[in-house]
């Protein structure tokens, strides 16, 4: 039976080294039946110590030492050299590590890499082979992924910095999600592309989706995002964003429109009167109608004349429709819609809401669009009915094409501007996953 000591100081096996590492800080390492315990302040502290007893061990046995790291985000095959490099074990264990790299002609046995004397050369009598011969774009089609590079959150980068860069682990899997969901978010589109936020019940979360929605778009993608408060008359979306040094909104834009129908005249430097930068988050906001004594609304004819513009200028539109399916410009929004996004809160009323919406929708031919969208769960409180949020998970998961829950967060509370960097990161994660779902669908 294991019990607690000191390392072995020489190591004799070839099993690999069992090691642990918990996120209250404390770890362990296991070899030879022998168990040492750490006891640090975090998971990174622990991790540091328990990859340092393991270099130390494969210096000491003057060869790189195998290790199976488990933590919360995982288990790791790892190799730990003599010199304190680290590296992810290859799939045949081990030993492939020293295994020469596989060059043309190599073939695999037993899951060693053996070299061959067969030459790639085409054999000057050979038969010509079936079908098109390869191209440029086949040859990059067959390039490996870019390297994932080292890890940037947990334990394993606190190992990169206490060894100055000689022992470096590779992203946990939350980190290789995220890397994932960035990838996606930054995906080439083939045009631009306007996503449509709806449900008719005030208090779905529309306004906060569309805001998050763009803030993700133009955090990751560089800019030239906006979100477009498409209430026929007034809407918030201008009151939770950013202001600016100016109140115009969509209706005084739709008053100078033909400031930008010349492509070789306008500028997009020009709508910066018109729509309002929201800074770091690099995304800008259309605002509704915000003058209570004003008569002025869009209908789906001004829908169409701002659409048709604006998409010159945007890569990414996501739209914040009103409450009224029945409004022309409700209605337009739809008509255009490249990806369809669905809100509601784990609620009862916003959801029979929301379902209602897709009932309606569905009743005008609108199916492919629907069975397309996303839908996003938004908890209201920090506990929620999980029974009903299975319901709801099962009926829009019949219709949508996916059902993401967020998760409740202080920071939206207050209704006022959603600073992004002053959410959770947990929040930022839920909505990074939910922005990735909408841009695989884009």
């Amino acid at each position: 039976m294991s019990e607690p000591g000191a390392v072995a100081q020489d190591v004799h096996t070839e099993d690999a080294v069992q090691a642990v590492v918990r996120a209250d800080g404390t770890g362990e390492i296991v070899i030879e039946g022998i168990v040492q315990r750490v006891a640090t302040g975090s998971m990174a502290e622990a991790g540091a110590a328990v990859t340092g007893l393991i270099a130390e061990l494969a210096g000491r046995a003057g060869r790189p030492l195998p290790a199976e790291v488990e933590d919360p985000d995982g288990r790791w095959s790892l190799v730990i050299h003599p010199d304190g490099t680290v590296e992810e074990a290859p799939p045949g264990g081990a030993d492939d590590a020293a295994a020469p790299d596989t060059v043309a002609g190599g073939a695999h046995t037993g899951g060693r890499t053996t070299r061959t004397t067969r030459s790639t050369r085409r054999p000057e009598a050979a038969e010509p082979e079936a079908g098109p011969l390869p191209t440029l774009d086949d040859l990059l089609a067959t390039r490996s992924q870019s390297p994932t590079g080292p890890a940037e959150h947990g334990w394993q980068v606190a190992v990169r910095r206490a060894t100055l860069g000689l022992v470096s682990v590779g992203p946990g899997r939350n980190e290789h999600r995220h890397r994932d969901n960035v990838r996606a978010v930054q995906r080439s589109l083939d045009g631009p592309k306007t996503i449509v936020v709806m449900n008719p019940k005030g208090g779905a979360h529309k306004t906060t989706a569309t805001l998050l929605l763009a803030s993700t778009f133009g955090i990751h993608r560089g800019g030239y995002t906006l979100a477009w408060d498409n209430n026929e008359t007034r809407g918030t979306l201008g009151w939770r964003s950013e202001h600016a040094r100016h109140t115009n909104t969509a209706v005084n834009l739709l008053q100078n429109l033909s400031r930008f129908t010349d492509l070789q005249v306008a500028r997009v430097g020009d709508l910066d009167n018109y729509v309002r930068s929201q800074g770091s988050a690099q995304f800008d906001v259309l605002a509704s109608d915000e003058d209570a004594a004003s008569a002025a609304s869009v209908d789906a004819e001004a829908f169409g004349e701002l659409h048709g513009t604006l998409e010159r200028f945007y890569r990414v539109m996501v739209v914040d429709t009103g409450n009224n399916m029945r409004a022309s410009n409700w209605q337009a929004a739809i008509d255009v819609a490249d990806q369809l996004v669905v809100v509601s809160t784990v609620r009862e009323d916003t959801a029979q809401s929301a379902a209602w919406a897709l009932d309606a929708l569905r009743a005008t031919g609108h199916d492919d669009l629907i069975r397309r969208a996303v839908t996003v769960l938004s908890a209201p409180a920090p506990r929620v009915d999980r029974r009903l949020r299975r319901r709801l998970h099962e009926h829009f998961g019949a219709l949508t094409r996916s059902v993401i829950d967020v998760p409740y967060d202080r920071g939206l509370v207050s209704g006022g501007p959603i600073g992004y960097d002053a959410l959770s990161r947990r929040t930022r994660e839920a909505w990074l996953q939910v922005t990735a779902e909408v841009a695989d669908g884009c």
